[in-house]
């Protein structure tokens, strides 16, 4: 889990606003997903590890992983939530 603050300060590097935490059941299907089908992140490459977490975008439509606590914060990393 993200340290609060720090969570506040977070922002999508692609259009600056605001992350949260992904809910548990979101990250468990994503996580299914990955391990049953073909997860590819935006910048084109197969997600092939599990994610710890994830920081969903404020519009909802992508997420960053979270792994090992560390936030992927690179928009070819993230991965588009339609369809999860």
């Amino acid at each position: 889990m993200l340290d609060p603050e720090f969570l506040e300060i977070l922002a999508c590097p692609e259009d600056k606003s605001p992350l949260r935490m992904a809910a548990p059941d979101l990250v468990e299907r994503l996580n299914t997903k990955i391990t049953t089908t073909k997860v590819v992140n935006r910048g084109g490459d197969r997600v092939a590890e599990a994610i710890d977490a994830g920081l969903v975008r404020e519009d909802g439509k992508y997420l960053y992983p979270v792994r090992d606590e560390i936030p992927i914060l690179l928009i070819e990393e993230a991965i588009a939530l339609e369809g999860v």
